[in-house]
């Protein structure tokens, strides 16, 4: 019914041996994860300084650039300079976008058990929480 296969499968000679293309460890993939998620916060966290400064934000930033720097084996990361042009920026919609990507950073922080971090996202979670409810951590 079937015609039985007489080539190689293309899947295990295309790449020759395995040793042809570079291999990452599952530490590296989440480092590499984790530094993106990092630096995504620190830019809305840059947006959130131009758009409402204050020292916590401050504080942040520095704090995510270190850790990104880190992951990144010394590399500092890409920092907005001057505020971007256009309509003024949202800030509720601003602190929700750094709490869901706290909230990213701090599952994969867990996960390669980044002690640091997760406490870092943790406080950036709890920080942006508040901004958007004040009265809500407060009762706590």
């Amino acid at each position: 019914m079937y015609e039985p296969i007489r080539d190689k499968s293309v899947h295990s000679t295309m790449a020759g041996t395995p040793h042809d293309f570079p291999h990452r460890s599952r530490e590296e993939e989440l480092d590499i994860q984790l530094a993106g998620h990092l630096a995504a916060l620190l830019a809305v966290t840059d947006e959130l300084r131009t758009a409402a400064p204050s020292a916590g934000l401050d504080t942040a930033a520095e704090r995510l650039a270190g850790e990104i720097a880190r992951l990144r084996g010394g590399r500092t990361p890409a920092r907005a300079s001057a505020p971007t042009r256009g309509r003024e920026p949202n800030v509720t919609t601003l602190h929700r976008r750094a709490h869901a990507l706290a909230g990213r950073a701090l599952v994969v922080a867990a996960s390669r058990a980044d002690t640091a971090v997760a406490i870092l996202a943790a406080e950036q979670m709890d920080a942006h929480a508040e901004a958007l409810h004040p009265r809500s951590l407060a009762s706590r």
